[in-house]
């Protein structure tokens, strides 16, 4: 079985290779891209769009097909890591790590309960190799808050200079994974659990193909955001705007959540404890 995947990946990878000779040379201004789809795009971007950053209208708008199935497929990714890592049953530990949450000192007590007592002192750990760094801890929760900012910011402004949904949507999922890494995963599992961020994946693809459902059912094609402006005070171009944007926030809610899933699933292996 080994052989034959080996063999169909080393033929798929001659015939893509191949393919290859049949592009124009890197940076040919005369390739039918640069004579035709680029200066199109460049020149009608704003006019038809009013989004100044080229790179954002061509994304969300000109190819927002291309986009949406991109962004399926990173929730497809999520889902695939999920069936193939997440455990539900594990047997439950015979000797169970607390560690005291100021001096890093780790208790080792039989079964998986402390004393009520010590219940605010100590904190659970998974392993003896986890680091603990009080400074570490507090000034990645000092710095989490502002890279959530920012990663917000990156959403919205995606119209008018470098960002947008996948960028915001990668920072966003970033910043709680630095939690996870920082602390523990129960940490970052305490402010957003395993069902919320499991759940945005679908979310964030359902507000994009739903921005294009809308367009459909107000009678223009799909993902033609202009249909938006009969239901909005607005302009049919500006309307395109509003579009790209909705969209956008859809691209970084699939991306964040796919990203705290397949980290949960990857440094467990599945099993949801305290991981990396």
């Amino acid at each position: 079985m080994k052989k034959a995947g080996f063999i169909i990946v080393a033929i798929t990878w001659a015939l893509l290779i191949n393919a290859t000779m049949d592009f124009p040379p890197w940076g040919d201004s005369s390739s039918p891209a640069s004579r035709h789809v680029s200066p199109r795009y460049i020149e009608k971007s704003i006019e038809e769009t009013h989004v100044p950053n080229v790179v954002t209208s061509v994304l969300a708008d000109y190819r927002g097909f291309d986009t949406m199935f991109e962004t399926t497929v990173i929730f497809g990714a999520g889902v695939v890591c999920f069936f193939l890592l997440r455990k539900f049953k594990t047997p439950p530990p015979k000797h169970t790590l607390f560690r005291h949450k100021l001096t890093g000192i780790t208790l080792r007590i039989a079964g998986d309960k402390i004393p009520e007592e010590k219940l605010e002192e100590f904190e659970r750990i998974d392993s003896l190799w986890v680091p603990f760094d009080l400074i570490l801890k507090t000034v990645c929760r000092i710095l989490i808050p502002f890279i959530q900012l920012f990663a917000l910011y990156v959403v919205a402004h995606g119209h008018h200079s470098p960002g947008g949904g996948f960028q915001g949507g990668v920072i966003l999922g970033a910043s709680f994974i630095l939690l996870a890494i920082s602390h523990d995963m129960r940490t970052e599992l305490s402010r957003i659990k395993e069902k919320i961020h499991a759940l945005l994946c679908p979310v964030g693809v359902l507000i994009y193909s739903g921005t294009g459902a809308i367009c459909a059912l107000l009678g223009l094609d799909f993902l033609n955001y202009g249909a938006l402006s009969s239901i909005l005070p607005i302009d049919p171009v500006e309307a395109r705007s509003i579009g790209i944007l909705i969209v956008e926030i859809g691209v970084a809610i699939a991306v964040m959540g796919t990203m705290i899933w397949i980290y949960n699933n990857l440094s467990s292996s599945g099993k949801y404890d305290e991981g990396l």
